[in-house]
């Protein structure tokens, strides 16, 4: 081989080891960093800012909010509405949600569901809903009862006889028990969860919804 000819071999060489370089940086860039004005690959920036938002919000009343700081989408769960027709998560879009899995069994939740009733009656609108979901699987007829006994009258009834919400918040490491309450902002991503029940009606609570109401 000439001399010539090894030259332009090792230029070869050298222009497709650049051209892979190129591609695997590309790689980098387009197959595996998120796409900009993304916190992850779903959720936008936007959600990670209100929970930075919230975090310095979780004190005293509602010290037991753990903020995410990697905020991803909510758990893709189904419940029945109050005339039984099947909703999930998604058809709540477009407005921030206090998701709140509670059962007649649970005795922090009896205590924790008329402040829940009291903060949809505060501040529930088109920007907000306390989502409230009994996931009974026996006995379905006391859940009525024990809310008409606690004097709720601003919650939509929402139930889930099957249990697979809770177990789907279970398996996503974000139910322990009862009850589990889960802020979703309108964009549909998870900002933070309460692990057992809080003072939902206090001034800390609410100025966390208000919050996330304007994110």
């Amino acid at each position: 081989m000439s001399e010539n000819d090894k030259r332009n071999r090792r230029i070869g060489v050298a222009a497709g080891a650049v051209a892979l370089a190129a591609l695997a940086t590309l790689g980098v860039l387009y197959g595996k960093a998120p796409a900009p004005g993304k916190a992850d690959a779903d959720c936008p920036a936007s959600s990670a800012q209100l929970g930075a938002r919230l975090a310095p919000l979780a004190r005293d009343e509602i010290a037991a909010l753990a903020v995410d700081k990697n905020p991803r989408p909510a758990a893709r769960i189904a419940f029945d509405g109050p005339e039984g027709a099947k909703l999930t998560l998604a058809d709540f879009r477009g407005r921030a949600v206090l998701l709140n899995l509670w059962a007649i069994w649970c005795a922090p939740c009896r205590a924790e569901t008329p402040a829940l009733d009291r903060l949809q009656a505060k501040a529930g609108d088109k920007d907000f809903e306390v989502v409230a979901v009994d996931v009974d699987t026996s006995r379905l007829d006391r859940p009525k009862a024990f809310l008409d006994g606690l004097g709720v009258k601003a919650l939509t009834r929402y139930a889930d006889p099957s249990g697979d919400a809770l177990d789907r918040l279970r398996a996503a490491g974000k139910a322990l028990g009862l009850p589990t309450t889960v802020l979703i902002d309108k964009e549909g991503c998870e900002l933070g969860v309460v692990a057992g029940a809080v003072k939902w009606d206090s001034p800390d609570a609410l100025k966390v919804v208000e919050a996330l109401k304007g994110g």
